[in-house]
């Protein structure tokens, strides 16, 4: 079975979520006889605004098309972020050399909606992931420009557009707030005409574009619910993401010592809520108890709130900004927290991170919304708290110094929860989802 999996981004450069999971799903597949494919947004930045530049590439022994073009300068740049005149030709020219026999989307972002016009156009099955809200929100994450949880899409499209607006220049909010919203909602009525209609333009357009594919997968039940109204039943399914659990297993749990670790893993970006960790950890009363902060992630491609966490910091030498690791030393890194912490302050899917941590014996503090709280058991293999708030937060992590007796048993849990499963058990269902996919014809009507 030839399968070709598009994605926005892919390693070596990107390393987030989505990408580890189609890095692990091409391995999986390839290693078990499939002819797999690789197709990535390897820039939006570079070449020409109207053509994609597409070049062959090699990368841990998969086959990987690395595509780049110019959509910040392109003549349609608004549009094109969600259907691309230039990804849509490149997607028809290469389906009719690949002829795969089945095409797995991964979200939305960057690619766009034309890829899967084209495959259907090419009568080739296809399959979408959702790593995101990209189908339901312009800006991906369901967390408006205000800060505030957008907790039901809004009926009229110029709500979005003055959310995209707003978020564009920070004087707008500011505007808006001083006003009592008075601004916001006379630009919504007659400010915003041309964004409005591309918003409509968009909703319209991605409801037609997800009713094509035969399956659409979803890796928690939390996003499951919001597609519940424009996906079928019937082509819904709820996918967890699976891990190689002998490899966590296999490496050792460093011995016990009474230093509480606390660690963060992931994106260093506000929406990950990584200044509520750093506030409710200055915040602790340690009293005689060791304790300290891990921070892993990119400290460079966000300067402006790296700077701003720091300075939060405070020079606290028990806070450590660690940067950046190789994933092939996850399980090695989360043995060796006491605990992860999870703050996002949107309404995260299925983060990996939380996956691994769990697989690796290591409880979980999490942010008590959206996919988060439904891989973590409340005080059985990790704890919640209230979604934004650092104070709640800190009342979690200081039970951890008050009670060490909570920590092994919120430890026990970790080791023994029915959470993570197995890659092959994952690989597997989605075997099945595309023979089921191949067996039919596709659907919807072709734009």
């Amino acid at each position: 079975m030839k399968v070709v999996l598009p994605v926005h981004h892919f390693p070596p450069r990107y390393t987030a979520g989505g990408e580890q999971h189609v890095h692990r799903l091409a391995h999986w597949l390839q290693k078990h006889g499939c002819d797999v494919e690789v197709v990535c947004l390897e820039s939006i930045e570079t070449g020409e605004p109207d053509r994609v530049a597409a070049w062959f590439d090699y990368y841990d022994d998969l086959r990987v098309w690395r595509l780049s073009y110019d959509l910040m300068h392109a003549p349609q740049r608004k549009r094109w972020t969600f259907d691309s005149a230039p990804l849509r030709a490149w997607f028809a020219g290469y389906l009719r050399d690949a002829r795969p026999d089945l095409i797995h989307f991964h979200a939305g972002y960057l690619l766009g909606v034309g890829p899967l016009f084209e495959a259907a156009n090419a009568g080739v099955p296809s399959v979408l992931t959702l790593h995101d809200y990209w189908f339901l929100c312009p800006r991906h994450t369901l967390l408006r420009s205000d800060g505030m949880l957008c907790g039901a899409i809004p009926e009229n499209p110029a709500s979005c557009a003055w959310c995209r607006y707003a978020e564009e220049r920070q004087y707008r909010l500011i505007m808006n707030r001083l006003s009592l919203g008075l601004f916001g909602r006379f630009m919504q009525a007659v400010g915003l005409e041309s964004d409005t209609e591309l918003i409509a333009d968009r909703r319209a357009l991605l409801a037609e574009a997800i009713r094509l594919p035969q399956a659409i997968i979803s890796p928690s039940h939390f996003l499951a619910r919001y597609l519940g109204e424009i996906v079928d039943p019937e082509r819904l399914h709820v996918v967890r993401f699976g891990f190689d659990l002998a490899r966590f297993r296999a490496t050792p749990t460093p011995p016990p010592d009474d230093v509480v670790r606390v660690g963060y893993i992931g994106q260093i970006a506000h929406h990950k809520g990584v200044h509520l960790l750093i506030q409710a950890f200055r915040s602790l009363n340690r009293g005689t108890r060791q304790v300290e902060l891990y921070v892993y992630g990119n400290l460079k491609s966000n300067p402006t709130y790296v700077t701003q966490l720091k300075s939060l910091a405070g020079g606290d030498a028990h806070i450590h900004f660690e940067g950046p690791f190789e994933n092939v030393r996850v399980a090695e890194v989360m043995k060796r927290l006491s605990a992860l912490v999870v703050p996002s302050i949107w309404f995260e899917n299925s983060p990996l991170v939380i996956l691994e941590s769990l697989s690796a014996g290591t409880p979980v503090i999490t942010a008590n919304i959206g996919g988060m709280a439904e891989l973590v058991q409340d005080g059985v293999d990790g704890l919640h708290f209230a979604a934004g708030s650092a104070s709640d937060l800190a009342r979690q992590l200081q039970r951890l110094i008050d009670d060490p007796h909570l920590l092994a048993r919120l430890r026990q849990g970790a080791v023994t929860s029915p959470t993570p499963r197995s890659i092959d058990d994952e690989m597997n269902e989605l075997l099945s989802i595309y023979q089921q996919a191949i067996a039919s014809r596709p659907v919807g009507h072709v734009a």
